[in-house]
């Protein structure tokens, strides 16, 4: 079964998370700069999204 979520949800749903719990961890901040950064989509959005795909992408790979 593949399921298929938005980064900006899953990013923002996180962001919500870190916030309400009052995390202030590099974790959390990872996740609000990586959060505004899609909502922005700034011009560095092509090496950025790069380097989250190929994540995504090794992540999917450890599972096989």
């Amino acid at each position: 079964m593949i399921l298929n979520i938005s980064a900006v949800l899953l990013f923002g749903a996180v962001s919500a998370l870190a916030v309400k719990t009052r995390s202030a961890g590099g974790g959390s901040a990872l996740v609000l700069f990586l959060f505004g950064f899609f909502v922005a989509g700034t011009g560095a959005y092509g090496p950025i999204h790069n380097l989250v795909q190929a994540s995504a992408d090794a992540l999917t790979a450890l599972g096989n």
